[in-house]
C-alpha cells in the first residue's frame, strides 16, 4: 500500500464509518470531523508497512483522537451548534438506546444524553462495542487496558445506559407548532403571543463574539422578540444540535440562530449564536440557502 493516491481513496471508502464512529463518541459533527481529519494526518506520516488491517488500524486512531478530546480539560459538553435543514419525519418509538443509534445515521439526542452519564472510557467501550460491533481485543488496544477489563467497562456503561431515563422530550409535530407559533409572533409583534409560548422562569442567552448577553424572565424576552421583528421576517425554520430553533436572515446571509429548549410545550431557554467567525466556520449560509433553494 504505498501509492499515496490508492491510500487516499481507501481512507475516503472509511471516512463515512470514522464519522461515525467520532460523533457517536464525542456528540458533535465538527468535533468527529477534526478528529478523522487528524486520523488521516497521522496516517499520512505512518510507515505503511507494519499495518496489517488498516479498518482495525483506523479505527483504533480515531478512537484514540476521540478519546483524547473527550478527556481534555478544554472540551465544553455543551449542545451542538451543527444546523441541519427541518425534514418533516414521522415520529418514531425509541426501544434501546444502542438499537436506536445503530439503525439511524443521524445522532440520537436521547443517546446523547444519557452516555453524558459515563466516563470516556466507558463511553468509548459501550458505543465501539455495542453500536459498532468492534471487538473487545481492538478496543483494549485502545484504552491500553486488557479486554477483560474493557468487557466490564461495557457491561457496566451498558447497564447504566438502560437504566437511565433520557428526559421526555415533546413530538416533532409539537416542537414544529411552536417554532412556527414563534415566529408568526415575532414577524406581528403579538407581544401576548410570545408570552404564551414562555415559561415563566425562560432564559435567553446570546454569543456575539466580542460580547455575550443574558436575558431573564418571559417579559423582558417577548419585549426582545418584538423588538427583533425585523430579523423575524427572514428566519426559517431549522435543527440546531438536535433542537428546534430558527436561522435570521437579512440580506442574504444568515446573521444569527437561535435553538429552543421546551419542556411541557413551553419555552425554557433560547441560546442565540451570533457571532459571525463561528457561523462562517459552521457553514451556515450554504446550509441555510441549500434548504431554502
Amino acid at each position: 500500500m504505498t501509492d499515496r493516491r490508492i491510500l487516499a481513496r481507501r481512507f475516503e471508502t472509511e471516512r463515512p464509518r470514522l464519522t461515525a464512529i467520532a460523533t457517536r463518541l464525542l456528540g458533535s459533527a465538527a468535533d468527529a470531523e477534526d478528529a478523522v481529519q487528524e486520523a488521516w494526518l497521522r496516517l499520512e506520516r505512518t510507515d505503511l508497512q507494519p499495518i496489517e488491517n488498516l479498518d482495525a488500524w483506523l479505527t483504533t486512531v480515531v478512537s484514540r483522537v476521540s478519546l483524547d478530546m473527550l478527556k481534555a480539560p478544554r472540551r465544553t459538553r455543551e449542545d451542538s451548534w451543527q444546523v441541519q435543514p427541518w425534514r418533516d419525519e414521522p415520529a418514531a418509538v425509541d426501544a434501546d438506546p444502542a438499537d436506536a443509534a445503530a439503525r439511524n445515521d443521524d445522532i440520537s439526542v436521547a443517546l446523547l444524553v444519557v452516555l453524558e452519564l459515563l466516563s470516556p472510557a466507558e463511553r468509548l467501550a459501550f458505543v465501539l462495542h455495542d453500536v459498532f460491533g468492534r471487538p473487545f481485543e481492538e478496543i483494549a488496544t485502545v484504552l491500553e487496558r486488557t479486554p477483560d477489563a474493557t468487557r466490564q467497562l461495557a457491561s457496566r456503561a451498558r447497564r447504566r445506559v438502560r437504566g437511565a431515563s433520557a428526559p421526555e422530550r415533546p413530538s416533532p409535530a409539537r416542537t414544529r407548532e411552536v417554532v412556527d407559533a414563534w415566529l408568526r409572533a415575532a414577524r406581528k409583534g403579538d407581544f401576548g403571543a410570545l408570552l404564551s409560548l414562555l415559561d415563566d422562569g425562560a432564559v435567553l442567552r446570546a454569543d456575539f463574539g466580542t460580547s455575550t448577553q443574558v436575558i431573564e424572565g418571559a417579559r423582558a424576552i417577548a419585549e426582545q422578540a418584538v423588538l427583533s421583528a425585523r430579523l423575524a421576517a427572514h428566519s426559517t425554520a431549522v435543527r440546531i444540535g438536535g433542537r428546534p430553533g430558527v436561522a435570521a436572515v437579512l440580506h442574504g446571509r444568515v446573521v444569527s440562530i437561535m435553538a429552543f429548549t421546551l419542556e411541557e410545550g413551553r419555552i425554557t431557554a433560547l441560546d442565540v449564536l451570533a457571532d459571525p467567525a463561528r457561523l462562517a466556520d459552521l457553514r451556515v449560509d450554504e446550509i441555510v440557502a441549500g434548504d431554502l433553494g
